[in-house]
């Protein structure tokens, strides 16, 4: 439920009636706007219907959220929601470039990739440390030795970082090593998994299932938001269809659609998202031009060396020419890059 308050309602007027909210064993929300103050009402419905908030002289107007996510919804939040990695802030008018290697192999390469995406424009680093494969014979990762890799780049370079975190257990490393999780796709609907990512306050990107829907995306951000985490960033990474020409099917409706029925930041993978590396540059135009917050791409200084996903990753100077690209797309749709 949205509470609307009045424009001479003042800040203790609003707690008074949040106070009155979680007395009655709902969870209030405080989420102050431009012109006025609006309070969330998390709960059983009947007990929302009970405390008839529309009888409160400084209430202007009571709204039902009828969506199943609350938090995530547009109803919740008019304005769109920025989230900060480290310096660098997702969601505003400016598309993000995030960029870097499936997996962290080596000091040298991940410090020259980085250097390389960092020239090119890309504004932040993302690198897997402990990699979520199909095989249990192929490169896992480098688990902690990546993540202090990916901590002392960043140190080098300025740029934020981003890795993909699979277990509870290790969070307390990623939250000393990186700036921003990841949750990836085959982990869309682990929910303890969210609930904990959640408990950290960290940004989160949050990529879509490989068989989710829409809303099970945006219920899969509501764990995290419920735990009083709104650092979420939506990722449309590609989902599995009868396709099998691409690695997966691109879905860009998707983007459009979140950017209309959620204020959260929404960026597109187009490397997982085709499989193929000729075709990452043009999707990744696609995905600027339908509204896209950014695009997270892998590349790497020598794809047919690489040890995951070499065949969707951009040699750095596809990358930079990508980069290039995405800036005059941005232009174009009144952005910038």
């Amino acid at each position: 439920m949205i509470v609307v308050l009045k424009p001479e309602a003042t800040e203790n007027d609003a707690m008074r009636l949040m106070q009155r909210i979680e007395e009655r064993g709902l969870k209030p929300l405080y989420l102050p706007g431009v012109e006025r103050v609006v309070l969330g009402a998390l709960g059983d419905e009947r007990v929302l219907a009970e405390l008839n908030l529309e009888s409160e002289p400084l209430v202007e107007s009571v709204k039902p959220i009828l969506t199943p996510y609350k938090l995530v919804s547009r109803d919740m939040r008019g304005h769109d929601t920025e989230v900060k990695i480290g310096k660098v802030s997702v969601g505003g008018e400016r598309v993000v470039v995030i960029g870097g290697p499936c997996a962290v192999e080596s000091e040298d390469q991940l410090r020259e990739t980085a250097f390389a995406v960092r020239e090119s424009g890309g504004v932040a680093l993302r690198g897997g440390a402990y990699k979520p494969r199909s095989s249990p014979y192929s490169f896992q990762g480098h688990g902690e030795e990546g993540l202090k890799l990916l901590k002392q780049i960043s140190g080098e370079t300025g740029l934020p970082t981003v890795s993909e975190v699979m277990d509870t257990a290790d969070l307390p490393l990623f939250v000393d090593h990186v700036d921003c999780l990841q949750i990836g796709a085959r982990n869309m609907q682990n929910f303890r998994l969210l609930s904990a990512v959640g408990d950290t306050g960290m940004p989160v990107v949050l990529k879509r299932g490989l068989s989710a829907t829409i809303e099970e995306l945006m219920l899969a951000a509501e764990y995290i938001l419920a735990r009083g985490n709104n650092n979420v960033i939506l990722c449309e990474r590609g989902i599995r269809t009868f396709e099998t020409a691409t690695r997966n099917t691109l879905d860009l409706n998707a983007v459009v659609y979140l950017k209309q029925k959620t204020h959260l930041p929404v960026v597109v993978d187009p490397s997982h998202g085709t499989g193929i590396r000729e075709l990452v540059t043009p999707m990744a135009r696609a995905a600027i031009a339908c509204g896209a917050d950014g695009v997270l791409v892998e590349t790497h200084r020598n794809p047919a060396q690489a040890l995951s996903d070499g065949k969707q990753s951009l040699t750095p100077p596809q990358f930079l020419q990508m980069v290039r690209e995405l800036r005059t797309i941005a232009e174009a749709v009144g952005r910038t890059l």
